[in-house]
């Protein structure tokens, strides 16, 4: 039924669209350069690639799903900057690539996976700001720091 159908599309493409942006805000509310609306347009576009080709080319899919993640990979690298000994922009690259992994598993139908998927997303790119981890997290600048100072020291 083409009705039936057609809800499962619309379905799928909010719960793609509402998951990414939520990962967006966050990366927004941290300063990232792509937040919310990109986040939400690259999951959604995932999803539409991903619930089109599962639908109508399902002997396929599988090469329309690696040309997403092929995409959005270029898009990611365009995020990641280089400032003398400096690389910005890794964890927004990394999260707009995770992102299309929401829009690619929901659009497949997947929707339980892609909740998980999102929380999980979620909980690293909040790590550094829960106590017990945030604590690690600085164990592990200061053996970073000490190590780079060891190296520009030979």
């Amino acid at each position: 039924m083409v009705v039936n159908d057609d809800i499962v599309f619309v379905a799928r493409m909010l719960l793609a669209a509402i998951l990414s942006f939520a990962i967006g805000w966050e990366r927004e509310t941290r300063g990232s350069p792509a937040g919310d609306r990109t986040y939400a347009l690259i999951g959604l576009g995932a999803a539409a690639f991903t619930s089109v080709g599962v639908d109508a080319f399902p002997a396929t899919a599988e090469k329309l799903i690696a040309g997403v993640v092929t995409g959005v990979g270029f898009l990611g690298a365009g995020m990641i900057l280089k400032e003398g000994r400096d690389v910005i922009g890794l964890t927004t690259a990394a999260s707009i690539w995770a992102v299309a992994a929401v829009g690619v598993v929901v659009g497949a139908g997947e929707y339980l996976m892609g909740v998980t998927l999102t929380f999980v997303i979620l909980l690293v790119l909040e790590m550094d700001r829960l106590p017990l981890l945030s604590w690690f997290e600085a164990g592990n600048t200061i053996r970073r720091r000490s190590a780079e100072s060891r190296s520009r020291d030979t």
